[in-house]
């Protein structure tokens, strides 16, 4: 498993819009093969800044959704939200205490 970090700075007229996509969006997504958990962070700073969070069995996984017609649609409209070129990183889950 590892876990899928997504960095989007919006503009502010967008975040209502954005949030609205994803809330219509989100369960589509988790129910996507081999995805374990996903999550939307705001920051409480700047409320621009959104990160995802997503958990995912494998590569090949994360691969076949982003290579799915949804993911395409869903990130082109995404994309017309951005003030900033978004970042993404995947990274393996050392610890969690809980």
């Amino acid at each position: 498993m590892f876990v899928r970090i997504v960095k989007m700075s919006l503009h502010s007229k967008f975040i209502a819009d954005f949030q609205t996509m994803f809330d219509e969006k989100k369960s589509k997504i988790r129910a996507t093969a081999g995805c374990q958990l996903l999550e939307l962070y705001q920051d409480k700073n700047n409320p621009e800044i959104f990160f995802t969070y997503s958990y995912w069995n494998n590569e090949s996984d994360l691969e076949n959704y982003r290579n799915s017609d949804f993911f395409k649609s869903t990130w082109k409209q995404t994309k017309g939200y951005f003030n900033d070129k978004p970042q993404a990183w995947s990274v393996a889950k050392k610890v969690s205490l809980q």
